[in-house]
């Protein structure tokens, strides 16, 4: 059965379920979009490492990717193989340089998995073709997937707008004290606090 490549286009949060997120998968080169509804712990742990944060302390899956490289093991790629009554069925495809091992994962672990180990996230087309969302011409979802919208970008989690005087006083704050900032918001795991400090910090390098 042949494989269709995924790409990650972001997070957005659920309309449906309190404290859910929607993972939204793009086909790469299609216009098709699969939004898979995480918790949030997942989407955290995938927020985390797509904004390039390093918490102080490994984060579950960073721990699970240090055990399997001390053992020399590694995750070439994910695969979302079957979807049942609304569930999707993932496994990680992991080698030693000797053997191959598939081992069953819950999807948002795979994927979280997958953005550690920098590798390609397939599925197949009755899978797409059964939950994914076709976009139309202009770009617009001709289903909407019950999310409040689609993530602006690749890799990159919805951010709820902040209150003018939050932004004044990340602006009026030196370097050194946002990546203080930065640093303490990481490890209280205030992640949507810690993605604003960051944005401040990028603005201050590219105007640099």
């Amino acid at each position: 059965m042949k494989k269709i490549k995924l790409e990650i286009i972001g997070l957005s949060f659920s309309q449906t379920q309190s404290g859910a997120y929607a993972l939204v998968l793009g086909e790469d080169a299609g216009k098709r979009r699969l939004p898979i509804i995480i918790g949030g712990f997942e989407a955290q742990a995938i927020a985390v490492e797509l904004e390039n944060m390093t918490p102080s302390r490994p984060l579950t899956h960073d721990l699970f990717k240090n055990f399997a490289i001390e053992f020399n093991v590694t995750i070439t790629e994910v695969i979302i193989y079957n979807l049942k009554e609304g569930i999707f069925y993932s496994k990680l495809i992991c080698t030693d340089g000797n053997e191959v091992k598939e081992i069953d994962a819950r999807t948002s672990d795979a994927i979280a998995m997958a953005v550690r180990f920098n590798c390609p996230i397939y599925t197949y087309e009755f899978i797409l073709a059964s939950a994914g969302v076709v976009l139309d011409e202009s770009g617009e979802e001709e289903s909407a997937p019950s999310t409040k919208s689609l993530p602006r970008k690749a890799g990159s989690s919805e951010k709820k707008s902040a209150p003018s005087g939050s932004e004044n006083e990340y602006a009026n704050q030196s370097t050194e004290e946002l990546k203080e900032s930065l640093m303490r918001a990481i490890d209280e795991e205030a992640y949507e606090k810690a993605s604003k400090i960051r944005d401040e910090l990028t603005k201050r390098k590219k105007s640099s």
